[in-house]
């Protein structure tokens, strides 16, 4: 649906097309949820225990930055998981300020079961693209996802890393790692 603005072409262009991605992104999250993938995780919580599973152990900002999310949030999700005993935290020994978060067996078991058949949720829902026409998005998404002009900074360290406060969104595209691209689109949602 075209939108009632009159800007240039080009404006007019990018708002359809953007519009069109949110309702595509959001139309995806909604379908991959239906499936039931991780019913006693929140989306945050499924995102930061896959995040760990995949990547391994993190610090609270690298965590915030995986997950597009604020530090306040971030903190809150950890804090949780933690008191479930599926997360534990500990402190950086080359750097004591930096508060490192890591997979406890109990968290490795969870995302370890839960895991398979979210993939197979994504597949199924992803299935309404050929593998090329996948590919592509793929590519695009990442050349999107790269795009620096007026791109917010990322979260830097803190004392403690729940201090991340950036903007959602606010991530290192030099640290995305494409073969992660369907984790890191999960995550975010």
């Amino acid at each position: 649906m075209p939108t009632h603005y009159k800007g240039t072409p080009e404006e007019e262009l990018a708002l359809d097309t953007f519009i069109k991605l949110t309702r595509a992104n959001n139309s995806l999250m909604a379908r991959i949820a239906q499936h039931a993938t991780h019913p006693t995780l929140s989306v945050s919580q499924f995102g930061t225990l896959e995040a760990l599973y995949h990547l391994g152990p993190m610090s609270q900002t690298e965590i915030c930055n995986k997950l597009l999310k604020s530090g306040g949030n971030t903190t809150l999700v950890i804090d949780n998981l933690e008191k479930r005993g599926l997360v534990r935290r500990r402190r950086d020994p080359e750097d004591r300020r930096v508060i490192i978060v890591e997979l406890t067996e109990a968290g490795r078991e969870l995302i370890r079961s839960l895991f398979p058949r979210h993939a197979q949720a994504i597949a199924q829902e992803m299935s309404v693209l050929t593998m090329e026409e996948q590919r592509l998005l793929g590519e695009l998404c990442k050349k999107l996802g790269k795009a620096q002009a007026c791109a917010p900074q990322p979260c830097t360290p803190q004392t403690d890393g729940a201090a991340c406060d950036a903007a959602p969104g606010s991530v290192d595209p030099d640290k995305t790692d494409p073969d992660k691209a369907a984790s890191e689109i999960q995550a975010a949602g």
